[in-house]
């Protein structure tokens, strides 16, 4: 005769208030999404920065090829 199969017994969840914890998911959630926008915000600061420099380098280049052709016509 086989032995029945074992009861696996777990405690019962801890009751609690369920204002509490959706309140407490809204605080992480919004402390997140402050912390993401002003990780945004610094990369969008670089990332303008970067732009400006390259469009600056882009102005000098085709300033110089147009001083080179000027000069070899």
């Amino acid at each position: 005769m086989t032995a029945p199969r074992r009861r696996i017994i777990r405690p019962s969840p801890v009751p609690t208030s369920n204002g509490q914890q959706h309140q407490r998911q809204l605080d992480k959630l919004r402390a997140r999404l402050n912390h993401e926008r002003t990780f945004l915000a610094r990369w969008q600061r670089r990332l303008k920065r970067a732009f400006t420099a390259v469009e600056k380098s882009q102005k000098c280049i085709a300033r110089i090829e147009r001083k080179i052709a000027q000069m070899e016509t």
